[in-house]
C-alpha cells in the first residue's frame, strides 16, 4: 500500500482544520463552501488542499515557517509539499517586498484579520507575480493559543519578465496572466 499523500498526513488534516475553523471565526464565513459541515476532517482536508483558491499557512515562530500549501499553491510557486512545507514563508516574497509583507502579517495579527491585501510574490525559479485581494487570519490551537497565520486568495497575474529583470528562460514564453481577473 502506497503511503498517505503528505497532505493527509495526521499534522497536515489537523492544521487544514485549524485553517477552516479560523477563517470561518476571522470573516464570518466558511473559505469553502459546504466543507465544514458534514465532512470527516480527512475529506475537509482533502477538499481543502484541491480548491482553487490558493491557500496558505505559516506556524507561529519569529520566522515562521510553511506549514501547509494547497495544489494551487504549490502549482503558483512551482515546489512540491515537501519544498514547500518547512520553508521560510519570508522567501515567497523578494527581499525588496518582504517588508511590506510583514508589515501585513503584523496588521493581520494585531486585528486577528486583514481583507483585501495586496503583493507582489515570486515563484521557485524567480518569476514575479501579483497577488490581490488577499485574506489572511489567525490560526489558533484548540485551547484558543495563536499558533500561526493563514492566507488565501484567488486574484493573481505574472508581471512581466522585464520587471524582475529576467528574461524569460528559453522555450518558456512569459503567459500574460494566470488566474481570476479582478
Amino acid at each position: 500500500m502506497p503511503p498517505a499523500a503528505p497532505w493527509l498526513s495526521d499534522d497536515a488534516v489537523a492544521t487544514a482544520g485549524r485553517i477552516l475553523r479560523g477563517h470561518r471565526l476571522a470573516f464570518d464565513r466558511p473559505l469553502l463552501a459546504g466543507v465544514e459541515h458534514g465532512r470527516s476532517p480527512l475529506q475537509a482536508a482533502q477538499e481543502l488542499f484541491v480548491a482553487a483558491t490558493v491557500v496558505l499557512a505559516h506556524d507561529g515562530a519569529a520566522d515562521p515557517r510553511l506549514i501547509y500549501a494547497n495544489r494551487a499553491a504549490l502549482t503558483l510557486w512551482r515546489r512540491r509539499w515537501r519544498e514547500m512545507v518547512g520553508l521560510p514563508s519570508r522567501l515567497t516574497a523578494e527581499p525588496g517586498e518582504r517588508p511590506a509583507r510583514a508589515a501585513a502579517l503584523a496588521r493581520a495579527r494585531f486585528q486577528e484579520a486583514l481583507q483585501g491585501y495586496a503583493g507582489i510574490r515570486i515563484d521557485s525559479r524567480g518569476r514575479r507575480f501579483r497577488i490581490e485581494n488577499a485574506r489572511l487570519w489567525t490560526l489558533r490551537e484548540s485551547g484558543g493559543e495563536p499558533c500561526g497565520q493563514a492566507a488565501c486568495f484567488a486574484h493573481w497575474w505574472w508581471l512581466p519578465q522585464g520587471r524582475s529583470g529576467s528574461p524569460p528562460r528559453p522555450g518558456e514564453e512569459p503567459e500574460p496572466w494566470r488566474g481570476h481577473r479582478t
